[in-house]
């Protein structure tokens, strides 16, 4: 998939799907079906317009990119959002974006798309362009609920993997660059990969998870390691079952199966020990018997 960003852009008849996508959820993936062009927002608009009200982001744009290329998509046109182009009215958008830069035929967009200074343009205001034909998604509704980004993230921060892998139609990721911890796992037989998690990003609640790391089954803590007193903060933990490498300072991609327990405080090293030993025995299982996207 070519990632362009608009500026760079050649115009070409395109069909596209807009929106800001951020989790590339199953309504997301309904609005982008049948598009060879995504058209999209970095950094989120409420970083640019409400940077107090921006919620934590569900992915990185590394991997929104990497999930909409798995969708079949030609070409990923990224808008550089900021001020300026937030200044822009909703007609300015059609007239300058969609028609003159990207000769869009087809545009898609989901029933509650907003776009243009102060968000005035919606669905209607494309449907009244004849210069290409308009497809607006309904909402979609997994287990009784509309599936939306909020809902995700909820679902993300109470643990719950499995609900979240329903709405967004695959497993809830995480990526970052592994650092060096207080050798405490290595210390323990369990030598771990360590992310900082971003605070900007969405991250699973405290609690030992059923994970893959880079395809690899893993048992991921995430949280603050209650037995020790190491003055860290929360710290995700990815031990590789069955595997030994050095992963430091390489980008590591964490996806989360499903919440085996969680964190806990233990009186005795060899009761942790012990634990750990569990955990990952149930994270070999849980990852052997994973048959989702």
């Amino acid at each position: 998939m070519k990632v362009t960003s608009l500026p760079d852009v050649e115009r070409r008849p395109r069909k596209v799907a807009i929106g800001t996508f951020d989790g590339v959820h199953l309504g997301h993936q309904a609005v982008i079906k049948g598009a060879d062009t995504v058209l999209t927002f970095d950094p989120h608009p409420l970083e640019v317009l409400h940077p107090a009200a921006t919620p934590k982001l569900i992915m990185p744009f590394e991997v929104k990119r990497d999930v909409i290329a798995g969708l079949g998509v030609e070409e990923l046109v990224v808008i550089p959002f900021d001020k300026e182009f937030a200044s822009h009215s909703a007609e300015d958008f059609v007239e300058h974006v969609l028609e003159e830069k990207l000769d869009a035929k087809e545009v898609s967009v989901g029933e509650n798309f907003r776009f243009g200074a102060k968000a005035k343009g919606d669905p209607a205001m494309l449907e009244a362009h004849p210069e290409f034909e308009t497809r607006v998604v309904p909402l979609i509704e997994v287990d009784g609920e509309t599936v939306s980004s909020t809902r995700i993230r909820a679902l993300v921060a109470a643990g719950d993997m499995t609900a979240a892998r329903r709405c967004l139609g695959a497993p809830f990721m995480v990526e970052g660059t592994v650092v060096k911890g207080d050798q405490r796992g290595r210390e323990l037989g369990f030598p771990t990969a360590n992310i900082v998690p971003d605070d900007r990003l969405a991250i699973p609640g405290h609690g030992v998870y059923a994970a893959f790391a880079d395809g690899v089954p893993a048992a991921v803590n995430v949280g603050v390691r209650p037995t020790f007193e190491s003055g860290r903060g929360v710290l995700i933990e990815t031990y590789l079952i069955d595997r030994s490498e050095d992963l430091y300072g390489r980008t590591l991609r964490v996806a989360f199966v499903e919440r085996l327990r969680g964190e806990r405080a233990y009186h005795e090293v060899d009761e942790l020990i012990a634990q750990m030993h569990r955990d990952v025995e149930d994270a070999k299982r849980v990852c052997a018997e994973f048959t989702g996207a």
